[in-house]
């Protein structure tokens, strides 16, 4: 059973120029394949005039479902490399479209593997990483006067703070690792001396920030 994976957080984008050919490279979080072919759309409807859109992605948790595509370059020169770039960083859903607009030199089969593949490198390097670990949703309700103290300790914690209701008291919605619910809950009962009550509402794969 998977337990987590690494990807990357939301959009990011990164240029550089090859031989006067000038490459824009970007990356998304997807979570399915219908959303990496939407991305895939929107970035090659962005830069319809560019001589290339070439992509790869995974798109699934246990990084089974694979594609790339060449987008004209000589076979195995453009969607592959990016792939294999993915691909060692152990990134799951994940993609990255690199959009190549030709400057006048040809770079060679050689030249071209080296310039998608370092600039999806350089794009991932770059990016926001995430860990996609099982979390507990936890309610957490406390009185006003316990308000600060919570959230302190919400943030010395590095919890996910979801959601925040004020009603004739407090209700904290906030996301943490199953695996350290229990002393999260419990150093928290504590710190509050008990003045809180709690409850869990589900589990999920949540993204956490490291």
């Amino acid at each position: 059973m998977l337990e987590k994976y690494l990807s990357v957080a939301g959009e990011t984008q990164t240029e550089k120029i090859i031989e006067k050919s000038r490459f824009i490279t970007i990356s998304r979080h997807v979570a399915s394949e219908e959303e990496a072919k939407e991305f895939i759309a929107k970035i090659s409807k962005k830069y319809s005039d560019a001589t290339h859109n070439c992509y790869a992605y995974i798109s699934d948790k246990l990084c089974n479902f694979l594609r790339f595509s060449d987008d004209g370059e000589p076979q195995g020169t453009a969607g592959m490399p990016i792939l294999e770039v993915i691909k060692s960083k152990q990134l799951a859903e994940t993609a990255v479209v690199v959009t190549r607009y030709f400057g006048g030199i040809k770079l060679g089969a050689g030249g071209l593997l080296r310039a998608y593949s370092g600039c999806a490198a350089e794009n991932l390097e770059a990016a926001q990483k995430v860990l996609y670990e099982t979390c507990s949703e936890l309610k957490i309700t406390v009185d006003y006067s316990l308000v600060d103290s919570a959230l302190r300790y919400f943030n010395e914690m590095e919890a996910d703070l979801l959601n925040t209701e004020y009603l004739n008291e407090v209700i904290f919605t906030v996301a943490v690792k199953k695996a350290e619910e229990g002393e999260f809950v419990s150093a928290l009962v504590n710190r509050l001396n008990g003045k809180l009550k709690t409850e869990k509402l589900k589990e999920y794969f949540f993204p956490f920030k490291i």
